[in-house]
């Protein structure tokens, strides 16, 4: 027997129709690519989304193809976003941090028609286009008086296009399990893999986003998305806000701490999501000019670990509470939330940290579990090590033009990470498959030794890596780029992991390096930390590394 609700399908184009039916005058609020900032409303990006459905309506465009964006979180990059959607295509967000022969790739693979740009990546596009024979126009998000001359195919103005555009268009005319985005892995090992989101999966996500464990946006919330759109969604905020009613505050292409600082003040910030370098950056412009910011109730940091000391320096510098997330763009991305429970809380602060750096629990809508090498099921106890499998509505099922299943056969997602799951439910990742130490048969969690290592007031970025030993298989390195300054010295950093981690765990040596190279997504790029020292020896090993 069936239920009897109406038939009413989960398409994102409903969520910025209720912001502008019901919060249409709440501001968005964009420190545009060309400098000034930008003050808008749902209402308006609504109006203008519309445009853009019918210029592309007008091109041909069909259910199904594949438009790309290659623009920072603003105003205009939101308009394209539901103007793609709304009518059926699929917004696929470039992410220009990739290499260019990965963007290259992505394009090609994807088979994307057109590209929305920003004034920003103009050259970068100018020069991987002609590697890109199925682009057709490319549509540069600015106006008249700032349109660059350019060799770009087809090269139209958005401002102009939008000016010449009908609002009058139907959305969301299709099944709910239409493609609604596209985005790639960061293709740390092989080619990027293509993640092809449903406006069902992405309206569930959005559901799941809004539960008070998760961003719990409201009307009242002021939210800053320092995690760009090409970032899994902006972690799902680019839904979340209209959703709730938020106002939202894009900080464009500027980053740097004194930047988001500025706009945290001027328009009275409450909750802003970034990974750990940003919040590092804001962290040291506070200290470094005594600033304060009071607006400020929460901050969501993810992308990778969380350090212990970061966590403190916002809570008892600035009354700031750090919610830590995990999770990828196969997940569209929430996973999990470090929300303390009842129990934790009862705690003393310190006795809380050990929980406040684990990434924390699954909200409704996610199952997660551990699997040993073998598919069997470990336990949930805090320290047995296991594969992380993640399963639910807004998890990818299969990877865009792949045969090859990605899923176990009780439907797991394999996550690549290796985990522990502790009895109160708390998730905590100790490495990637590829990056943990394997030394003497037992694991060592190099996210532990780098999270503790840049608690140093001397560090700056920390990476340890695996090298190879003729008797224990693998030792840990530490690898260090101190701040401006300072002076090198590894027994002082060796002595301040004294007490800290086990013993056997200790790095065999540190390496000071001048960088430490960060992917796609803000993460240590080990892979190519790994390139670099190739030639590198352990002090304690007779063999090469």
């Amino acid at each position: 027997m069936l239920g009897l609700m109406q038939d009413w399908p989960l398409t994102v184009d409903k969520i910025l129709d209720h912001a502008k039916n019901w919060h249409g005058h709440r501001e968005v609020v964009t420190r545009s690519v060309e400098g000034p900032i930008v003050r808008t409303t749902y209402a308006d990006i609504h109006a203008r989304a519309k445009r853009v459905s019918n210029a592309l309506l007008g091109w041909g465009v069909k259910p199904g193809d594949r438009i790309a964006t290659l623009a920072w979180n603003t105003g205009k990059h939101i308009e394209a976003w539901y103007g793609i959607m709304g009518i059926g295509a699929v917004c696929h967000t470039l992410n220009p941090r990739l290499f260019p022969e990965q963007l290259i790739y992505i394009i090609n693979h994807a088979e994307d028609r057109m590209i929305f740009v920003d004034l920003t990546f103009v050259p970068l596009l100018e020069a991987i286009l002609p590697h890109c024979p199925k682009v057709e126009r490319v549509i540069v998000m600015t106006d008249e008086w700032t349109m660059p001359a350019t060799a770009l195919p087809r090269a139209e103005c958005y401002e102009a296009i939008l000016s010449e555009a009908s609002t009058e268009v139907t959305w969301g005319d299709f099944p709910e399990n239409t493609a609604c985005g596209l985005c790639y892995t960061s293709g740390t090992t092989g080619n990027p893999k293509g993640v092809l989101y449903s406006h069902r999966s992405n309206f569930i996500h959005t559901l799941l986003g809004l539960q008070s464990t998760v961003l719990g946006a409201t009307p009242s919330e002021v939210i800053l998305p320092v995690v760009p759109m090409f970032h899994a969604n902006a972690w799902g905020i680019a839904f979340g806000g209209p959703a709730a009613g938020s106002k939202l505050v894009m900080p464009g292409a500027k980053m740097d701490g004194a930047s988001i600082y500025e706009l945290i003040v001027s328009e009275g910030v409450t909750f802003s999501a970034a990974v750990p370098t940003v919040w590092q950056g804001l962290l040291a412009h506070l200290r470094e000019n005594k600033l304060q910011i009071p607006t400020v109730k929460r901050v969501l940091i993810g992308g990778s670990a969380v350090p212990e000391s970061l966590i403190r320096a916002f809570h008892d510098e600035f009354g700031i509470e750090v919610l830590q997330g995990w999770g990828m763009t196969e997940t569209s991305p929430i996973g999990t939330l470090s929300n303390m429970t009842p129990e934790t809380l009862a705690l003393p602060y310190d006795e809380q940290m050990k929980y406040r750096i684990k990434q924390g629990t699954p909200p409704l809508g996610v199952e997660l579990k551990l699997k040993n090498y073998a598919g069997q099921d470990m336990p949930h106890d805090g320290h047995t090590y296991g594969r992380l499998m993640i399963k639910g509505p807004t998890i990818a099922g299969a990877y865009f033009r792949s045969d090859e299943s990605i899923l176990d056969a009780e439907g797991f997602f394999d996550t690549g990470d290796v985990s522990t799951i502790d009895e109160m439910g708390f998730m905590q990742i100790t490495d990637r498959a590829k990056d943990v130490i394997k030394s003497g048969g037992e694991w060592i969690s190099s996210i532990d030794i780098e999270n503790i290592s840049v608690g140093h007031p001397k560090v700056e970025l920390a990476a340890v890596i695996g090298a190879a030993h003729p008797k224990w298989d693998e030792r840990p390195v530490l690898v260090l780029k101190l701040k401006p300054g300072q002076t090198q010295d590894k027994q002082e950093h060796l002595d301040f992991l004294v007490g800290k981690i086990a013993k056997w765990w200790m790095p065999d040596d540190v390496v000071f390096v001048d960088d430490i190279p960060l992917g796609a997504t803000g993460k240590v790029d080990k892979k190519l930390i790994r390139e670099r020292l190739k030639d590198y020896r352990l002090p304690t090993a007779t063999e090469p590394a």
